[in-house]
């Protein structure tokens, strides 16, 4: 292309998905102390989403902190607030009083 002079006259756009700031943000309870003394004092949960096989997949884990381990878990086709909630209430019923 360099020798025949040609140039391509068409931008590539690139993908942005950052949007700033946006909806509310959760006050910082544990500020950033993330070991507990005892077990289930503070649990972490987060959403993955995994690419297997062609087919995408969400992973929430739960974790307790005091000893870094996962103690439940969903996998789910596609991330939803429904997912992370059920994942809850199955933590909830393993948990001891």
């Amino acid at each position: 292309m360099t020798e025949g002079h040609l140039t391509c006259r068409v931008r590539i756009k690139k993908h942005r998905s950052y949007r700033g700031e946006v909806g509310r943000v959760a006050p910082n309870v544990i500020q950033r102390d993330f070991n507990a003394d005892k077990p289930y004092q503070k649990l972490a949960a987060d959403i993955a989403e995994l690419s297997l096989f062609g087919t995408k997949l969400s992973l929430s884990p739960l974790m307790d902190m005091s000893k870094g381990e996962i103690f439940t878990y969903l996998i789910y086709e596609r991330p939803a607030l429904s997912q992370v909630t059920y994942m809850l209430q199955k933590a909830f019923e393993v948990v001891p009083d």
